[in-house]
């Protein structure tokens, strides 16, 4: 009798999380003892953040089930009441398609939901970039939870595996394998300005900027406070033939006010534009081609390096991540970014090595999966106390 495809589960609630995902999907795709599943939540799913769920299928993947959950707010009881929702209708998910493994890159909130139900139902869980320090968001809380309720660990780096570890994770289970969105750089076919232009419909200035900023989701009140005080200092780089480009926030608390901030800050300006999604191509192709990427994604840290591209990382949000010599960090007030965009031009980033791997990690990662035969005798862990070592 044929062995039994293992079904593998990946779960997906935004664009960018998507794009990182990318070459691993295909990988299960194509593997002939591994049978791929994919469930779509959150921002996928939403027309305000562009119906991206629309993209994973014209990319050829099938979407085996859709998780409903975000609700019409963006506030701090909004998005709890969400993450209900999300626990519901993973339930059923699960029940429906019966996962042998469980897979969630990153610390989304989505994810947060994904994980406590897999882990009551008994499914194993794989955790893709657990171990890194984001001070600024309660993203870091969702990635450590997440860590403890995962049976597999793929960290980006080495001082994140120390990290798990140091949570009581079994060592033989954590992996080193690299940021997987590196992959998709090393593959990729970049677009040429000229086809940006094109694709886009705009004509670049001289100088652009890739203008990404997300809530900081630990402090109240203050998201609005620190892209107002980037918006200002943008305005002084006006008259140097700039063009702004920005990618649209998170479906965080006080996400929408900031996207009507950016709205605005665009409108009646030739030299800004903003796009609800690019794409993980167009995204990388215009990545690459950017003097400046300024704001406070994980993307200036994780992607841009590989580029050689600059950052300017604003504030707290990615505060404890590894960062290379092309990151450049600065306090969230106008005159402290002025200065750090000035910096930034100046850096020679053609030597620049990413702390993040070499675009292999899709092939580590499947390797790992393809030799485990019986995910379910993970289910039951030993805490492993590292003791005074701390090794």
């Amino acid at each position: 009798m044929l062995n039994k495809k293992r079904k593998i589960c990946f779960v997906t609630g935004t664009r960018a999380e998507y794009g990182l995902l990318y070459w691993l999907l295909k990988e299960v795709q194509d593997d002939p003892d591994l049978l791929l599943q994919i469930i779509v939540t959150g921002a996928h799913l939403s027309p305000e953040y562009g119906l991206t769920y629309k993209a994973i299928e014209e990319d050829g993947f099938k979407i085996n089930e859709k998780v409903e959950m975000l609700l019409s707010s963006d506030s701090a009881v909004g998005i709890a009441k969400s993450i209900g929702l999300a626990t519901i209708g993973f339930a059923d998910a699960f029940a429906q398609l019966k996962p042998d493994l469980v897979v969630l890159l990153g610390d989304r909130y989505e994810l947060l939901a994904a994980a406590q139900t897999a882990l009551v139902a008994a499914t194993p869980i794989a955790h893709i970039a657990g171990g890194d320090t984001t001070e600024g968001a309660y993203d870091e809380a969702i990635r450590h939870s997440i860590t403890k309720m995962s049976h597999l660990h793929f960290v980006t780096n080495e001082l994140s595996a120390k990290r798990v570890r140091q949570l009581g994770e079994n060592p033989s289970h954590i992996y080193c394998v690299g940021n997987p969105g590196l992959d998709y750089i090393r593959k990729l076919n970049f677009l040429s300005k000229d086809e940006l232009e094109h694709d886009l419909g705009v004509t670049f200035g001289k100088r652009i900027f890739l203008i990404t900023f997300h809530p900081v989701t630990l402090s109240p009140g203050e998201s609005a406070n620190q892209f107002a005080a980037l918006l200002q200092a943008l305005e002084c780089f006006e008259d140097l033939n700039t063009m702004y480009i920005f990618t649209m926030p998170n479906a965080d608390n006080d996400g929408r006010l900031l996207s009507t901030m950016v709205e605005r800050f665009c409108s009646g300006r030739t030299s800004a534009i903003f796009y609800k999604t690019l794409g993980q191509k167009r995204y990388l192709s215009l990545l690459s081609h950017v003097d400046l990427i300024v704001g406070n994604s994980s993307s200036g840290l994780y992607e841009a390096p590989s580029l050689k591209v600059p950052t300017v990382n604003i504030g707290d949000r990615q505060k404890g991540r590894l960062k290379a010599a092309s990151v450049v960090d600065c306090q969230p007030d106008r005159e402290a970014i002025q200065i750090a965009i000035k910096e930034a031009l100046s850096l020679d980033c053609s030597k620049v090595t990413n702390p993040y791997g070499d675009g292999y990690s899709s092939e580590r990662v499947i390797k790992v999966l393809r030799e485990i035969k019986d995910y379910k005798r993970l289910l039951k862990k030993h805490f492993f106390d590292m003791g005074n070592n701390n090794e």
